[in-house]
């Protein structure tokens, strides 16, 4: 299994790649700002705006996210085949027991969430425990665990609020231009071009902040399945269930752009050309079975 840890690796060094160039996006598009205003105050409002609002959603984010899948909390003996699966996945792991949820819906698919090990939560759909066999469920729950050990919804949390404050600055620097709130030196020839150049930056990077979000988050999707891969030592089983949510057309009746990234695959079943990929909150699920089948093929 020496090739898992290597691929694990290598996604945790390309996460913390993508963070170093949008923490590198910032600082560039704070510099921008630096020089073409005087006072920033209004700046590090939006700043302070963007992480505090953010940083309420991630304390609430298990509730949100399990109120809008409709999902319900169980029990042991409400569901011991699903409940002692998780406990032993999560004895392996190292991780509390997480709380366990079954939502009703028929497609096959699960989410983890929660701000932190102690507060976390996966909640699987009545599809998955229906339509996937024994290993098969087994990673998709340790691919769900794996989530939680490895703290993405605070990883994705952090990618959100640097989002967030790029394009609360992108928006009052747009606005701004209405207001005269450039340099005093803007009038002549290179205070206008600079204001020409800062109005493209103004356009473009909330979508370049946008594509980072999302490519952190795949990055992260590709974590967790080599992460899950090692829990269980067995990558073909979550190899498997991903097939079958390729080829299981049910669709979602809770299904939110808002909620999307939490699943283990993308609930809306669209067909998405090569730029949509860019937009995509997972990687491609071909992709993802290639990585998994090649991971075990090369330990072997």
């Amino acid at each position: 299994m020496a090739n898992l840890y290597t691929h694990k690796e290598s996604n945790v060094r390309k996460t913390w790649a993508l963070f170093a160039v949008f923490f590198g996006l910032i600082l560039a598009f704070g510099w921008f700002f630096s020089y073409m205003y005087q006072d920033q105050g209004i700046l590090i409002i939006a700043v302070l705006f963007s992480t505090v609002t953010s940083f309420v959603s991630f304390w609430y984010s298990d509730k949100i996210a399990l109120s809008m899948s409709g999902a319900i909390q169980i029990t042991h003996d409400e569901n011991e085949y699903l409940y002692n699966m998780i406990e032993n996945l999560a004895i392996t792991a190292g991780l509390p027991m997480p709380r366990v949820y079954i939502t009703p819906e028929l497609q096959i698919n699960a989410f983890a969430t929660g701000r932190n090990e102690k507060n976390s939560a996966i909640a699987v759909t009545r599809g998955a425990l229906e339509k996937l066999n024994k290993t098969e469920l087994e990673g998709v729950l340790a691919h769900e665990l794996s989530h939680v050990g490895n703290k993405d919804i605070l990883v994705s949390t952090v990618a959100v609020v640097l989002a967030g404050i790029i394009v609360m600055a992108s928006d009052f620097f747009t606005r701004s231009m209405f207001f005269g709130g450039r340099r005093r030196d803007s009038s002549n020839g290179g205070g206008g071009y600079m204001a020409l150049i800062g109005l493209v930056i103004a356009i473009l990077a909330p979508i370049g902040a946008t594509l980072m979000r999302l490519a952190i988050s795949r990055k992260r999707e590709l974590l967790a399945d080599a992460s899950g891969a090692l829990l269980t030592r067995y990558p073909e089983g979550l190899a498997s269930a991903l097939e079958k949510i390729s080829r299981d057309a049910q669709p979602m009746e809770h299904a939110t752009n808002a909620t999307a990234h939490l699943w283990i695959a993308n609930p809306f079943k669209n067909k998405i050309g090569f730029i949509g990929k860019l937009f995509m909150t997972h990687p491609p699920i071909e992709e993802r079975i290639s990585a998994l089948r090649g991971m075990e093929t090369k330990s072997l």
